[in-house]
């Protein structure tokens, strides 16, 4: 949700304004002067001049950084040391090194300050803040994945000034570590594909006192040391400068990919200024930034900094454990080769920057050498994305705002009548009875049961919005309950911190503090939260968390949290803390109901994607909106958090109907799929849009639910794997460097269907982009692409939406229309099989009762389908559990209703039926076979009609 003056008469004006502005402008710019840039934040500006510096000296320049050779101990996969900061006055600073290497092939390296580890300094300010430097962004993040190596050992053959270690896989991999001065080289089958320190730019800036000094005393410019004001807030900056910053360079790799959330490219540009280029950083700080610009470092709602890097057939990356404001700098450099050599290529270095304002330099190395391989080991320490309930990867139909419960129960009974399936409807800010949560409004929603009550006989879900800021006011529970309890965020001076949101004055709930944990899953069980039922879920916005009137839209720095730290510390994981206290609160809603949480965030943070869907917020109704969807969403998954949206149909100002359609026939390919509008635009469901864009949407909806079988499939291999849902070019095919940048089309998980939405206007075809030489299937008509490493134009007229499927897979499909996902359940499912060049094909399917932890004690199904050699086979890939044969009893009577062959041997022409033996039937049976010949461009098809076997079952089917 955007911000704005949260009075209710301020907010009748505001709303005025952006209406005039609307009519006068096709949109609002982002205020840039309510965001920093690199200039206007003194760490990074610091430690960007930094970088010139040392540029500009060249080979001259020595990093002031050596790791103290007598100190060096390695032991149990450990390495650790000291690294001694020389500085210009020659002080020797202490910076305990450790380097851990891991089972899974990760290594990471944590560089902390040794005067700070002992407390060893002073405050200014009488600051009661925390002396360390920040070392518990892990405890919120880490779930697994640190168990240390017993295999990593020390090279006997190691240089001297360097000491190095094999690990990894087989000891494949080698960490060079050079003394003086320091540095790290990673090595994976004896090239290097990761360096840190290579360009000398390592910088901690350690803790020193505050001394008063003539201005002609000191060759360093301190203007920004000691106190930084921005926004009309003046941080006090209780402990100093202490940034600390490392160059990481990626030899040989000359795309990068990840770190959101930007709305960017895919592939990451360069950010040194140049032609296509950004002047400025990519900047991690989780803001509200009111309508964002495309093509930009900004920071967003949210921040990831894991960067993949890719080259042919290899893929490394670096995950930046650090929640305090990030800078990152992109430089590539290409050199030619040697024209004298022969069969010499050109190769180019990609060199970034990292820059974070306090914390400790605490990063993990990944070694690949697949994008599934990094997806893997980053999911294992920071947990794959959760199983959602089956309605959530449903439709979402949502608007600021419903007004009524009537509205609500209307609009509901309007999509029953136009026969448009949905799943949930949501509730923004105004179902509040005067903008505090955990209240309905009396007079617009006096009755929230029955409207819940409704939504239920459908099998339809109420999602409402629950924001961590809090209106400060006499008489409402939650704000005496927050003060009484001291659960609250402090300011600098240790007092109730007050702030300006939707409310007007307003307290922010400190889930950092355990106890605050407690007492939010009390707010949320539904004596507490009168009128909420059992189908409500929630919705955290504003969790960056934003603050109307503080500086980058959010909380003052020095402001504190529980255990004193600063909020500059931990400001890009705040908004994760709110989402574990919702998630078990949801948990925890009534004993012995126990059902999987449904939580949508903006804000986010490695780790999110455990409890959470997200959302690219207040994006805009135009086309370049849309279009970039795209990259964001892929970027996200491909960043460990694949359960991602964007709004549909644009928040702010009015698609067209072309637009609309085009956005829904986009949407229906987000993981998290909801229309979503800002409350000045015209009223836009599917319903109201007049013929035959009507249709062209419905369309899309069905399509989405047709689908529903293979999308949930997907979410499970996500659950325990880390994969993407959605997949760009390059993570599918890490070979074909044609497809690197392709950020505009994308997978479907494993199905083999590739999509390419129409983002443009007036578009009616496709250029979709091919990389291997098998077949390729047109999903409605069966029209066949083939041809490796090039574009293929494919039809899209306005009702349809391009899509391919390669051969050689098996998709699970339902398509019976239903009002919601729900009522699909019992329904039979269609296979469609596409075959490869050997005549084959495979697929999955993962089904468990969309709603409970019971898969966790073997309540599913799992399948794998194969056909090879003219039989189709269904075989069991699940592992049994307490609850498997109990499960597999209620869906005795789901079964495979269809099964669709595509391009079949033309010999088949005369057959008529096929053979199906299911186990442990007595005897083998027959089904209808009926062949669909084809003009010449399109496959023949054949149909299996009613085989009539167990979902659940093991069987065959001869053709």
């Amino acid at each position: 949700m955007a911000r704005s003056l949260p009075a209710p008469r301020w907010a009748m004006l505001l709303s005025l304004v952006l209406l005039i502005g609307c009519m006068v402008a096709p949109s609002l710019a982002v205020k840039h002067k309510d965001f920093k840039t690199c200039e206007q934040s003194g760490f990074c500006k610091r430690n960007r001049a930094f970088a010139d510096n040392a540029s500009t000296q060249g080979s001259l320049w020595s990093s002031p950084y050596e790791l103290d050779p007598a100190s060096i101990h390695f032991k149990d996969g450990i390495l650790a040391g000291d690294i001694v900061k020389t500085t210009a006055t020659n002080e020797k600073v202490q910076l305990p090194l450790t380097v851990s290497f891991l089972e899974s092939g990760a290594a990471r390296i944590v560089v902390d300050e040794e005067k700070r580890l002992r407390g060893d300094i002073e405050m200014r300010h009488g600051s009661s803040a925390n002396k360390k430097r920040y070392d518990e962004t892990e405890k919120w993040v880490i779930v697994g994945g640190l168990e240390v190596s017993k295999s990593a050992t020390l090279d006997a053959q190691s240089e001297t000034g360097f000491t190095n270690i094999l690990y990894g896989p087989d000891g494949k991999f080698r960490a060079i570590v050079r003394h003086a001065p320091f540095g790290i080289e990673f090595q994976r089958d004896g090239q290097t594909h990761v360096q840190l320190n290579h360009q000398g730019l390592l910088n901690v800036e350690h803790w020193r006192p505050k001394v008063d000094r003539k201005d002609d005393e000191s060759a360093e410019d301190e203007s920004t040391w000691w106190e930084e004001t921005f926004g009309g807030n003046t941080d006090s900056k209780p402990r100093g400068p202490e940034s600390v910053a490392l160059d990481v360079t990626f030899p040989g790799y000359s795309h990068v990919f990840g770190i959101p959330e930007h709305a960017d490219s895919l592939s990451l540009k360069e950010t040194r200024g140049g032609s296509g280029n950004h002047e400025d950083p990519y900047r991690l700080y989780n803001s509200d930034v009111f309508e964002y610009e495309l093509q930009s470092p900004m920071t967003l709602y949210g921040a990831i900094p894991l960067m993949q890097a890719h080259r042919k057939n290899s893929t490394v990356g670096i995950f930046w454990l650090n929640a305090a404001e990030t800078w990152i700098d992109i430089v590539k450099s290409t050199v030619s080769p040697n024209p004298l050599s022969l069969g010499a290529h050109s190769k180019t270095d990609t060199k970034t920057h990292w820059i974070s304002e306090s914390g400790r330099i605490d990063l993990f190395v990944f070694l690949g050498p697949s994008p599934n391989d990094i997806s893997k080991t980053y999911g294992e320490l920071t947990g794959y994305t959760q199983l959602p309930q089956q309605f959530a990867i449903g439709y979402h139909q949502c608007r600021w705002n419903y007004v009524t419960d009537e509205d609500v129960k209307e609009v509901n009974a309007k999509f029953d009548k136009y026969q448009i399936p949905y799943d949930v409807i949501w509730l923004d800010l105004e179902y509040t009875d005067d903008r505090k949560y955990f209240t309905w409004d009396p007079l617009t929603f006096p009755d929230p049961k029955g409207m819940q009550q409704k939504l239920d006989e459908t099998e339809r879900k109420l999602v409402v919005l629950i924001d961590p800021h809090i209106k400060n006011a006499d008489k409402y529970f939650v704000s005496e309950e927050l003060r009484s309890k001291n659960l609250a965020v402090l300011n600098k001076d240790g007092e109730i911190y007050d702030g300006w949101c939707w409310p007007g004055s307003s307290n922010w709930v400190d889930c950092f503090n355990p106890a605050a944990h407690a007492w939010w899953a009390t707010l949320h069980k539904f004596d507490k939260f009168k009128g909420s039922l059992q189908n409500l879920f929630i919705w955290n916005d504003m969790n960056e968390p934003s603050v109307f009137n503080g500086p980058d839209m959010t909380m003052p720095k020095d402001n504190l949290h529980y255990g004193n730290w600063e909020h500059r510390d931990v400001h890009n994981v705040n908004g994760l803390t709110l989402l574990n206290a919702t998630y078990k609160a949801m948990l925890e809603r009534k004993k012995g109901e126990v059902r999987r949480p449904f939580i949508l965030t903006r804000s986010y943070y490695a780790g999110a994607q455990r409890v959470s869907a997200m959302w690219t917020g207040d994006n805009q109704a135009t086309w370049d909106h849309l279009g970039a969807t795209l990259p964001m969403v892929l970027t996200n998954g491909i960043a460990g958090f694949p359960f991602a949206g964007a709004d549909v149909g644009g928040f702010f100002h009015n698609p067209d109907k072309e637009l609309l359609s085009r956005w829904y026939q986009t949407g229906i390919w987000y993981p998290f799929f909801r229309a979503h509008a800002h409350i000045d635009t015209r009223r836009r469901e599917p319903y109201l849009i007049s013929e035959p864009h009507r249709s062209y949407i419905a369309q899309a909806i069905r399509l989405r639910y047709q689908l529903l079988p293979a999308w949930y499939t997907a979410f499970h291999e996500a659950s325990v794997n880390g994969t993407p849902i959605v997949r760009p070019q390059y993570y599918m095919f890490p070979e074909d460097e044609q497809g690197f940048a392709i950020d505009d089309q994308l997978y479907l998980a494993s199905t083999g269907l590739l999509v390419k939405p129409v983002v443009q206007e007036n578009t009616y075809s496709a250029d979709v982009y091919i990389s291997d030489d098998e077949k390729y299937y047109d999903y409605f008509d069966f029209t066949v692409y083939q041809g490796a490493g090039k574009r293929h134009t494919v039809p899209a007229p306005e009702e349809k939406v391009p899509i391919l499927i390669q051969g050689g897979h098996i998709i699970p499909r339902k398509d019976r229309p239903r009002r919601s996902s729900g009522l699909m359940r019992w329904d039979p499912y269609t296979l469609v099989i596409t075959l490869n060049k050997n005549s084959e094909a495979e697929g999955t399917l993962y089904v468990d009762d969309g709603e409970t932890f019971d898969y966790e004690r073997g309540a599913y199904i799992h399948r794998r389908f194969n056909y090879r050699g003219s039989v189709l086979s269904s075989e069991d890939i699940g592992v049994k559990g307490p609850k498997t044969a109990e499960y597999l009893k209620t869906m005795a009577g789901v079964t495979v209703e269809r099964v669709v062959l595509v391009d079949p041997p033309a010999e088949w022409k005369a057959k008529k039926t096929v053979t199906v033996i299911e186990d442990g039937a007595k005897v083998a049976s027959t089904a209808s076979l009926e062949y669909y010949e084809q003009e010449a461009g399109k496959a023949s098809y054949v149909v299996v009609k009613k085989p009539s076997v167990g979902i659940g079952k093991t069987w065959r089917i001869e053709f």
